[in-house]
């Protein structure tokens, strides 16, 4: 009977070791913070259409004052077309979109400095 109780004495020993090794190499998962998302700058198509824009609407807003012409940026040929648009880099909307905002800030700069200037 001691061998009995002896033998199943270690096998107990012997499986609650295993359970208790078991759990410690259990990998532990920590919550973490997703990456913040990426940030993008203005495509190419926008930083185009403002430069092209701004530049555009200062001139032709220096332009009007020299001219004495009213102050009316929605009624100039430039504003109206758009120029400078190339399909490759992204929608037409998105260009005259963009074009148009620069122009009307460019025109008032160019306007509003030459008023000054006399």
């Amino acid at each position: 009977m001691s061998l009995i109780r002896t033998a199943t004495t270690v096998s107990l020993a012997l499986a609650a070791m295993l359970a208790l090794t078991g759990c410690a190499s259990q990998p532990r998962y920590v919550a973490v913070a997703p990456p913040p998302p990426p940030t993008y700058g203005p495509g190419p198509i926008v930083q185009i259409a403002q430069q092209n824009g701004f530049r555009d609407g200062q001139h032709d807003g220096a332009r009007d004052l020299v001219q004495r012409a009213a102050y009316r940026p929605q009624y100039d040929r430039r504003y109206a077309t758009t120029p400078g648009y190339d399909g490759r880099l992204g929608p037409y909307p998105v260009y005259r979109d963009t074009y148009r905002n620069a122009y009307l800030r460019g025109y008032n700069s160019g306007f509003r400095r030459a008023e000054g200037a006399y």
